[in-house]
């Protein structure tokens, strides 16, 4: 059990270190990865691989070497999305905020926390109850890789994380007392 956790860990890990500015002090506030609903649809596809080779069992051979193809392929794809779930890790520094994703090749989004305009929160109703949202920045830029961040975990407190991060860095001017 502990290899195949392990295996895991390293398949899912898109190593954020290489990606730090680590001689100008930058450092991690937070490192995002997604909340478990993202992993529903590759579950389901590969509960789906599961029953086609079952039933394969009991059909004859003409059907069933089509059914373990589908199947086979429905799996491939499954562990493919579970993948590009696993490996995709937004983070948040006291300097930037930078999603990392991608399998076989890899995508860096970044974003200074000077650009950063406007944070939206979208949480739809099955989202408040299991806990996740989705994060829409809002920058000067028409577009950039970094506007769509889905299925976070506790999006609230990242959040907060995030406005304490910009706020620390003086990037909205001080506090007024009410």
């Amino acid at each position: 059990m502990a290899y195949g956790a392990g295996l895991v860990r390293w398949l899912g890990d898109p190593k954020i270190g290489k990606h730090l500015l680590r001689d100008e002090g930058e450092v991690v506030v937070d490192e995002v990865t997604h909340h478990w609903f993202a992993y529903l649809r590759p579950g389901f596809e590969a509960a789906i691989a599961m029953v086609l080779l079952v039933w394969s069992w009991f059909v004859s051979v003409q059907v069933a070497w089509f059914l373990i193809v589908v199947a086979s392929a429905l799996l491939v794809h499954a562990a493919w999305g579970a993948l590009a779930v696993l490996r995709d890790h937004f983070v948040i520094t006291n300097m930037r905020v930078f999603r990392v994703h991608g399998v076989l090749s890899q995508s860096l989004a970044t974003m200074p926390l000077s650009r950063i305009l406007d944070i939206s929160v979208k949480k739809p109703l099955h989202g408040r109850l299991l806990g996740f949202g989705h994060f829409c920045f809002e920058s000067a830029a028409q577009e950039q890789g970094l506007r769509d961040i889905r299925y976070v975990g506790r999006p609230d407190e990242r959040d907060l994380a995030i406005q304490r991060v910009v706020q620390r860095a003086g990037l909205r001017g001080p506090r007024v007392p009410n």
